[in-house]
């Protein structure tokens, strides 16, 4: 665990509301339908937490820990290119909600929060939620300007995709 300071503020703002998004912050809310039942909704918590989710995705996922925790370091590799540090900020598990967010550290592209959660709702759905708050913190970043937000969301609804996928089997039980 390094002792890098977060590059924003406020820290944990997402654990209580992903739909909060500080004055300067471009905000980010993406819901995708897993499928229904706990089974799905254990698998997807499964996948969630040992970075099963995000490795399936392609997305390089150097992390200090094999399970997401308050306290991890991650280092998110983007296509070879781009290495974009960050922490667990907090994690919550629930009979009904589990989840997680990681905040930017130095060297990051972006700065601010990116929280994934899933819940199980009354009727059995199970949902991933990917909210976050972010601005650019390098050149690059701020100067892909609307490009940038456009991948952010496009990388949400991939999450979402790819763990509706790793769910299917659960799914059909």
């Amino acid at each position: 665990m390094s002792s890098a300071p977060y590059t924003y503020e406020p820290v944990g703002a997402t654990r209580d509301d992903l739909t909060v998004c500080p004055p300067g912050f471009h905000h980010l809310y993406v819901r995708t339908r897993i499928g229904e039942g706990t089974g799905v909704f254990h698998r997807a918590v499964q996948a969630l937490f040992t970075w099963e989710m995000h490795r399936e995705m392609g997305i390089g996922m150097d992390t200090t820990a094999d399970r997401a925790a308050p306290g991890v370091d991650v280092t998110v590799g983007l296509a070879g290119l781009i290495k974009a540090p960050c922490r667990v900020v907090w994690t919550t598990d629930e009979p009904r909600r589990a989840g997680w967010a990681y905040g930017t550290l130095p060297g990051h592209p972006e700065c601010g929060e990116e929280a994934f959660v899933v819940s199980r709702t009354g009727d059995g759905t199970v949902w991933l939620t990917v909210a976050a708050y972010s601005r650019p913190a390098k050149w690059y970043a701020h100067a892909a300007g609307p490009a940038a937000r456009a991948f952010q969301h496009a990388y949400a609804r991939r999450c979402g995709r790819t763990l509706k996928r790793l769910c299917a089997d659960e799914d059909e039980a």
